[in-house]
C-alpha cells in the first residue's frame, strides 16, 4: 500500500519531494523518485509483501518502464509465472512489479488481467507516454489535474495543491453535489480542474494530450443462472476464493467486526480457510441502538477470534478537524468516524484489515432496495392518493434509533409520486432541489445536481430493478462515499484496508445470476442469507440491519452542539456561498422540532471545517510541508 504522485511537466525536484511528503501517512516505511526529463514519480510505502524488496518507482529490466503503484494485485503469482515462463526477470517479489512486465507484453490491455486494487502511474520511456489507471471497482483514489499540456497526478488532492500555480477554486457544481449526496461522485472534485479518475477507466498522456477510456464496466449476461442449488454453490464458492486472494500478506492482518452478515462472513470464511488466529476489532457506543458489540462477541467466540473492542466516547468535536484534513474533499458521511476509530484500534496489531464493504450493494442489503421494489406496487395506485399520503406524510416525525423506521417511511411515501428513477434519487439525496437553492441562494449551479445518477440509471444495460440499483450504486455511492471514506480514514492510521466483496470476479459473479435468485422477494440480503445459514450463529442471521452509523441526532444535542453553533453562526457563514438563514432555519428545526437533520447538519459542519482547512489554512499548511522538505 502506497501513496502516489507525479508529475509530466517542467522539472521542479522541491516539488516533487512536497508531494511525496504530504502522503507520508500512507507510507512511512519507505520513500523513492524517479526524474528524467520532463517526468518525476514519486512513492510512498506501507510494506505489505516483499518486505526487503519492492522499492518504489519500479523498473522493467531495461528500466524502458517505471511505476509508481499503490494497492494489491491479489493474481501477481500467477501472472508472475506465466510472465517468467515467456522470458521476463523480475527483480523483486513484490505484486507491482507484475504490472511492468505484463504492460510489456499486452500494452494498456494489461489492465484486464489485474485482480485487485490499484491506482497506479506507469511511464513508457521510449513513447514518452504516461498510462494512470485505477481498478474497476474504484477501491484505491487517483486524482490528477491538467493544465497547459501538463499532468500531475496524486493519491490524494492535497498533494496537487502544493504546487503555487495550482488554483483553489470551488467547484460550485461539485458542492451542489456534495450537499445533495454527501459525497462528490467521480469524476468531479470540489476544486475546479481537478479531476479523479473513474473507476474502471484509464488515462493516456501523451504528446500533452490526455486520453481518458473505460476499460471495465459491469455487465449482466442474458441468458442468466436461474438454478438456485447451482447459484448458491458458484456464490460460496466465489466467496471463499475472494476471501483467500484477500489474505495474501507478509504482515499480520485482522478484521472489522460488525455485528451484521458482511463482516461475519468474513471472519466465517477466513476460519474455514485455517487462518487462525483472527484478530477482530469492534466499536462499542454507549447509546444502545446503535451499539453493535454484543452481537460481534457472538461472532467473535463462535469462530474463537482475539477479540478487541472499543467504546467511542462524543468527543468527535476535537476528532473532525483532523480526519477533515485527510479526507481532501468534503465529505458527509458520518460513517467516517466509525471507520477512523476502528481503523486507530487495529493499528494496533496488525497492517491490514479486512472489511464487509461491498456486501449491501451485492448482496440486496439496504432497506431502500426493498423499497424500490414495493414501489412497483405502489405506484399503481391512484396519482392522486399517492400526492395526497405524500404530503401527509411530511407530518411524520424522526426516531432517534439508527434504523429510524419512520423516518424511512415518510421518505417512502414523500417520493410515491415520482417516476422510478427519480423516486430512488429522492430517497438517497438530503436536500431537495428546491432547499438546495435556498441553501446555495445566488450561487447555485447550472446544472441538476442528479443528472450524473441519472445517467447512469439510463446507461444500465438491464431493466430489473435489482440489477439497476446495484450498477447506479456501484458506479456512484459505493466508490465515492464507502470506498473513499474507507481508504482515507484507514490510511490515515497508516493501515491497509482491504474489501473481499469488491472483487470483480465476485461481481461479476452475481450479475451473472438471474434477479429472481440473486434479490428474492422482499428479504434483506436473501441470497447471502441462505448461503451462510450453515456456517454463522442463528443471532447473526436473526439479527435486524442496523447499518454503521453513529448517534449523531444526541450528540449535536449534546457534545457537536457548541462546534455546530459556531461553524454555522452567521458571522462565520457571511462570507461563504452557503445562506446564513437557510442554515439558521435548518439548525433550529433541528433543534427544536420532531424532524433530525443531523445528516445534513454533518454535511455543513464538514464543509466549514474544510473550508478553514484547504482554503483558509492551506497557505500554512503548505509553508509548513515546504519548510519540512528543506530540512531534509
Amino acid at each position: 500500500m502506497c501513496g502516489i504522485a507525479g508529475r509530466v511537466g517542467p522539472r521542479d525536484p522541491r516539488l516533487l519531494r512536497a508531494m511525496a511528503r504530504i502522503l507520508a501517512h500512507r507510507g512511512p516505511d519507505d520513500e523513492g523518485f524517479y526524474e528524467e526529463g520532463e517526468v518525476g514519480l514519486a512513492a510512498r510505502r506501507l510494506k505489505i509483501i516483499d518486505l526487503v524488496g519492492g522499492h518504489q518507482p519500479l523498473a522493467n529490466e531495461d528500466e524502458s518502464c517505471w511505476l509508481v503503484f499503490n494497492g494489491e494485485i491479489y493474481n501477481f503469482q500467477d501472472l508472475g509465472d506465466r510472465l517468467e515462463s515467456k522470458g521476463h526477470r523480475f527483480r523483486s517479489k513484490t505484486d507491482g512489479e507484475t504490472i511492468l512486465h505484463l504492460y510489456e507484453e499486452e500494452g494498456d490491455d494489461c489492465l484486464r488481467h489485474l485482480e485487485g486494487m490499484f491506482a497506479f502511474a506507469l511511464w513508457d520511456r521510449p513513447r514518452r507516454r504516461l498510462l494512470l489507471a485505477r481498478d474497476p471497482l474504484g477501491i484505491k483514489p487517483l486524482y490528477y489535474r491538467l493544465d497547459a499540456g501538463r499532468l500531475a497526478f496524486a493519491s490524494e488532492l492535497k498533494a496537487l495543491l502544493l504546487d503555487p500555480a495550482c488554483p483553489r477554486e470551488v467547484d460550485l457544481e461539485a458542492l451542489a453535489l456534495y450537499l445533495t449526496f454527501l459525497y462528490i461522485p467521480s469524476p468531479a472534485t470540489i476544486f475546479r480542474g481537478i479531476r479523479k479518475l473513474p473507476p474502471g477507466h484509464a488515462l493516456v498522456f501523451e504528446d500533452g494530450c490526455a486520453t481518458l477510456k473505460a476499460y471495465w464496466d459491469l455487465s449482466f449476461s442474458p441468458s442468466r443462472l436461474g438454478d438456485r442449488r447451482a447459484a448458491h454453490a458458484e456464490v460460496l464458492a466465489g466467496l471463499r476464493e475472494s476471501v483467500k486472494r484477500h489474505l495474501i500478506s507478509d504482515v499480520p492482518l485482522g478484521v472489522f467486526l460488525s455485528s451484521g452478515m458482511d463482516s461475519s462472513t468474513v471472519v466465517a470464511l477466513m476460519r474455514g480457510l485455517g487462518v487462525g488466529p483472527i484478530k477482530t476489532f469492534t466499536l462499542d457506543f454507549e447509546e444502545s441502538s446503535f451499539s453493535e458489540a454484543a452481537g460481534a462477541r457472538v461472532v467473535a467466540q463462535a469462530f474463537g477470534t482475539e477479540h478487541h473492542e472499543f467504546v467511542v466516547r462524543p468527543e468527535v468535536a476535537e476528532l473532525l478537524p483532523r480526519l477533515v484534513w485527510h479526507l481532501d474533499e468534503p465529505l458527509g458521511d458520518s460513517s467516517l468516524i466509525v471507520t477512523a476509530l476502528v481503523s486507530e484500534l487495529a493499528r494496533r496489531e496488525v497492517t491490514v484489515a479486512l472489511s464487509g464493504i461491498g456486501g449491501d450493494e451485492l448482496f440486496f442489503g439496504y432497506p431502500r432496495y426493498v423499497g424500490a421494489k414495493l414501489a412497483r406496487y405502489y405506484s399503481m395506485f391512484p396519482l392522486a392518493l399517492r400526492r395526497a399520503l405524500g404530503r401527509l406524510a411530511r407530518r411524520i416525525p424522526d426516531s432517534a434509533r439508527s434504523d429510524n423506521p419512520p423516518g424511512r417511511l415518510r421518505r417512502f411515501l414523500e417520493a410515491g409520486p415520482l417516476p422510478e428513477a427519480e423516486r430512488y434519487l429522492a430517497w438517497v439525496s438530503f436536500l431537495a432541489p428546491e432547499a438546495l437553492a435556498e441553501l446555495l441562494a445566488g450561487h447555485g449551479p447550472a446544472v441538476d445536481p442528479r443528472t450524473l445518477h441519472l445517467a447512469h440509471f439510463h446507461r444500465c444495460p438491464a431493466t430489473e430493478v435489482s440489477d439497476a440499483l446495484l450498477y447506479v450504486d456501484l458506479k456512484t455511492y459505493l466508490p465515492d462515499d464507502l470506498l473513499m471514506l474507507g481508504d482515507k480514514m484507514s490510511m490515515a492510521s497508516s493501515l491497509e484496508l482491504r474489501v473481499p466483496f469488491c472483487d470483480r470476479r465476485l461481481v461479476e459473479l452475481l450479475a451473472r445470476l438471474a434477479p429472481a435468485v440473486r434479490a428474492p422477494g422482499l428479504q434483506l440480503k436473501p441470497l447471502l442469507r441462505e448461503i451462510m445459514a450453515p456456517l454463522l450463529p442463528p443471532e447473526v442471521l436473526r439479527r435486524p440491519k442496523r447499518g454503521f452509523s453513529v448517534p449523531l441526532t444526541q450528540w449535536f444535542r449534546g457534545p457537536l452542539k457548541t462546534l455546530a453553533l459556531d461553524l454555522l453562526g452567521e458571522e462565520r457563514l457571511r462570507a461563504g456561498v452557503l445562506d446564513p438563514r437557510a442554515v439558521g432555519v435548518l439548525l433550529r428545526a433541528h433543534l427544536e422540532g420532531p424532524r433530525s437533520y443531523f445528516d445534513q447538519l454533518f454535511a455543513l459542519v464538514v464543509f466549514q471545517l474544510w473550508q478553514a482547512t484547504y482554503l483558509d489554512g492551506w497557505a500554512a499548511r503548505r509553508r509548513q510541508v515546504m519548510a519540512e522538505v528543506d530540512r531534509g
